[in-house]
């Protein structure tokens, strides 16, 4: 089996390695010359005997939209084929055509089939042997007649705007391949920026003008819609219907958020209830819409809640109970199985509240419940809550508030959560983490997108304008990453919300903020962010030559060497090394990034048998160059007369200088996300003065080294650097992105033998980076380790133990394949001193002794 079927199964089971977003094609609403035009094979010569597929998923953005999907022409003879997508009625239609002569397959889909999904899958077989074309949508197959097909068969594949072809539905594809069971090339689409396409192995194939990277929509919230109320209003999430309401007493707005259509309903009747906070939940099966209000604190006497039918937008009073407590910023959620509606916490009268109630719809009445057993709750408000229907349980998350519930007390910021099983009622208590950003709130709603883990939104709500950010946590232990940019929020009134939702259908959160300046009228902004969400590390981190392949083969060869670890390790058990010994290494280093093979060698000799090619210690020298700036280690930056000048760097010039360099990509870091990423909290006005200081002390800095320019082109920052200049981590990627490492590998060992990446930066904005290095560096490393031992380099050996034990100090393989290095060398006290620093190491970590003796080993 060829090895790009192992890449291939990796890359869509993997979540690190399936990542993709896809491309979007602006279509018949744009102006011909704006339309989205994608060569696949555009830098390219490509061909095929036999069959090949064109493999995608494709995604239908509005309807009456129509045009060319693909097209594909056959260089050889010149013949087109071409894929036309349109609409009739109910029924969405696919006719492949062979240009200017007929159409061979009309494929007729029921509309309701794909709008069920926002992504579908697409297949177009060319079977050259047999004449015919198979198209499949979704789980239905079409064929053609029999016609001729040349064999072998030359595409020019282009997707949208083609020559003549100028309609284009509004579409969007992802996960692109294209190929047979000889030859496969896979597109990821996951670019942010540029006309460039790239496999996943990082190579430029494809051109396409007027693009709109989708993964981008994935870390950007796109403002979708605003609407005003003069008055006090209510807003909520439909996900069956796809709809977002925002209703006041006498009127609602409906905006569609798939098909993107807005209209308003005035009722005829306003709405029953005197509304102070308008806070509402649905009731999907029966599709109501309920409002209510726990309290007034004027003389009132009508309906506390009211339902509103979605269908013919009547009102129904539901209820004249009442809670008689004001409770802002209460969590909630809803239990459809059994109707009832739940609510924890909320601030009024000056206390905060730590009561559980319940409505249930059949008896229209509020209940407090006293059955809950297990954990106790401190009185909280501005907490958020999230349920997960198929396990009956629900989440109550952070908050602020005090144990005794008195505002006069004090307040503490809460970063907890509690799950509680409403079959058995116990409450438990997940976790309660340490916080050490700023203090932040959670908005209303938690989501899950899986069993495993929650998103939230949070902001700092002391702040008159701040920024709500998406946190997505662990629920098994609290860890958390921030995920996309910030949105916007003016939280000076108490009546200020934002509430978080997750479509699994659409794979999209969205996030309703409704903001006023009065607690009376008020602002609905719409927000919506792609699925998964990413990070700002990740929207840069776009595919770059042999990075995909190099990550796909750490990880074969990662999986490999635990193979041979536990193999090994019980060898040690038995004190001997019976049978062959299997090393991942490269079949062919000229093919190292294309090709790998477990290659099994001869055993290794005993201990005593094993000849030393020099007994000579090493020493690494710390030579420091002119003009150079080192990460590695302690931060060190010397001149153009090789003088120290690190002081001129300060904490902040670092951070920025360190953030454009790992950052660079093709063009750069934007000024939007750095500024995101070192000034967080403050307003674009002060961001652009503090942003512009910092700049020009950085390139004030630089300019005392030779070889090294800080550029600002088209709104991004860019390190440039020539053959005068030095710096330890661009050199660490040059080495670690070669074909040949071994050749490097005294290099390399050098550069790694200063200290981690960034040792004395505890930054949380550089964790990914440094998490990624790592993660890429340690395989390399242990490869390289196996290179040596079985070269019997065994210098070489030992040092690139000791860097590998700086990045994981408990790596137990490395530690036998050291030892055995320096047993080969007749250094046996070195091996015990080493053997005891480890095994003191694992104790102090693990808690326990380690499993082996050294005469295990020796």
């Amino acid at each position: 089996m060829r090895l790009y079927y192992i890449y291939f199964a990796i890359y869509f089971f993997l979540p690190t390695l399936a990542f993709s977003q896809g491309l979007k094609f602006n279509g018949g609403h744009h102006a011909i010359d704006k339309r989205t035009s994608y060569e696949v094979f555009a830098k390219k010569n490509i061909s095929f005997e036999g069959s090949f597929d064109i493999d995608f998923q494709l995604s239908i953005y509005e309807t009456n939209s129509l045009g060319n999907i693909l097209r594909v022409q056959n260089k050889e003879n010149n013949t087109i084929y071409n894929l036309f997508y349109d609409e009739e009625k109910d029924q969405c239609i696919f006719r492949l055509n062979e240009e200017g002569k007929s159409s061979l397959i009309t494929a007729k889909i029921d509309r309701r089939l794909l709008n069920n999904n926002t992504w579908f899958p697409v297949k177009l077989t060319f079977d050259l042997l047999q004449g015919i074309f198979k198209l499949q949508i979704e789980n239905k197959v079409f064929s053609s007649e029999k016609i001729a097909l040349s064999n072998p068969y030359f595409p020019i594949i282009t997707f949208g705007k083609s020559d003549y072809l100028i309609d284009v539905p509004n579409m969007g594809i992802k996960n692109l391949s294209i190929g047979n069971k000889n030859t496969k090339y896979i597109f990821p689409l996951r670019e942010n920026e540029g006309h460039i396409v790239h496999d996943f192995e990082g190579n430029s194939y494809g051109l396409v003008t007027n693009p709109e990277w989708l993964i981008n929509d994935s870390y950007q919230w796109k403002l979708v819609n605003t609407f005003h109320s003069s008055t006090q209003a209510g807003s909520i999430y439909h996900d069956i219907r796809k709809e977002i309401y925002y209703f006041n007493r006498d009127s609602i707005f409906i905006h569609n958020i798939k098909t993107n259509d807005t209209r308003k309903v005035a009722f005829q009747k306003q709405c029953p209830v005197d509304l102070i906070q308008a806070t509402n939940f649905l009731d999907v099966k029966a599709n109501k819409l309920y409002v209510y209000e726990l309290y007034h604190n004027y003389p009132y006497d009508g309906p506390t809640v009211a339902s509103l039918n979605l269908d013919n937008f009547t009102w129904t009073i539901e209820s004249y109970d009442r809670v008689q407590k004001e409770l802002h910023h209460h969590g909630f959620f809803f239990d459809q199985q059994e109707k009832q509606y739940y609510i924890f916490g909320g601030y009024g009268n000056m206390s905060y509240s730590d009561q559980f109630y319940k409505y249930a719809i059949d008896s229209s009445k509020w209940q407090k419940l006293d059955d809950l057993a297990g954990e106790k709750l401190f009185p909280r408000y501005f907490l958020s809550a999230g349920y997960m229907e198929n396990s009956r349980t629900a989440y109550i998350f952070g908050g602020m508030g005090n144990e005794s519930g008195e505002h006069i007390v004090g307040r503490k910021y809460y970063y907890d959560l509690y799950k509680i099983n409403l079959d058995t009622k116990k409450v438990t208590k997940m976790w309660d983490i340490a916080w050490k950003d700023k203090h932040v709130v959670p908005a209303r709603g938690i989501v899950f997108p899986d069993q495993s883990h929650f998103y939230a939104l949070c902001y700092p709500e002391h702040l008159t304008r701040s920024a709500i950010k998406l946190y997505r946590f662990s629920i098994q232990d609290g860890s958390y990453e921030i995920l996309g940019d910030s949105v916007l929020i003016y939280s000076d009134k108490i009546s200020t919300r934002a509430q978080l939702y997750y479509d699994h259908q659409l794979g999209r959160l969205l996030a309703l903020v409704q903001e006023s300046s009065d607690d009376i009228k008020s602002t609905l902004k719409i927000y919506s962010l792609n699925s998964p969400p990413i990070s700002a590390a990740e929207l840069s981190n776009y595919p770059k030559k042999d990075n995909r392949v190099k990550y796909v083969i750490l990880v074969l060869l990662g999986a490999l060497i635990g193979t041979a670890s536990y193999s090994i390790i019980k060898r040690l058990k038995k004190k001997k090394f019976d049978g062959p010994a299997a090393f991942p290494i490269p079949e062919n280093e000229a093919d190292r990034i294309k090709e790998h093979a477990l290659i099994v060698t001869e055993p290794l000799a005993p201990i005593d048998q094993l000849k030393p090619i020099t007994t000579d210690a090493i020493i690494w020298k710390n030579n420091f160059r002119a003009n150079a700036i080192y990460l590695f280690g302690e931060f060190k930056v010397f001149d153009r007369n090789q003088k120290d000048i690190s002081h001129l760097f300060s904490t902040r010039l670092k951070q920025v200088f360190c953030l454009i360099l790992t950052h660079q990509g093709e063009s750069g870091i934007s000024s939007a996300l750095l500024s995101h990423l070192v000034w967080p909290d403050k307003s674009e006005d002060k961001v652009k003065n503090s942003r512009g200081v910092t700049i020009n002390h950085l390139r004030k800095a630089l300019s005392e080294l030779d070889g090294i320019e800080l550029r600002y082109e088209k709104g991004r920052f860019k390190i440039e650097q020539d053959a005068d200049f030095y710096c330890d981590y661009t050199r660490c990627m040059e080495l670690t992105s070669s074909l040949n490492i071994t050749e490097n590998r005294d290099e390399l060992i050098h550069l790694l033998g200063r200290g981690k990446f960034l040792q004395s930066t505890n930054q949380p904005i550089f964790d990914s980076t440094k998490a990624d290095l790592e993660k890429n560096i340690i395989p390399l490393l242990i490869a390289e380790l196996y290179h040596s031992m079985e070269a019997h380099a065994y210098n070489d050996s030992i040092a690139l133990a000791e860097v590998i034990f700086m990045f994981d100090p408990l790596h137990e393989q490395v530690l036998f394949m050291q030892i055995r290095a320096m047993l080969a060398l007749k250094l046996t006290q070195e091996a015990r001193i080493r053997f005891q620093s480890f095994a003191s190491e694992y104790r102090n970590i693990m808690g326990e002794n380690f499993p082996f003796h050294f005469e295990d080993i020796a």
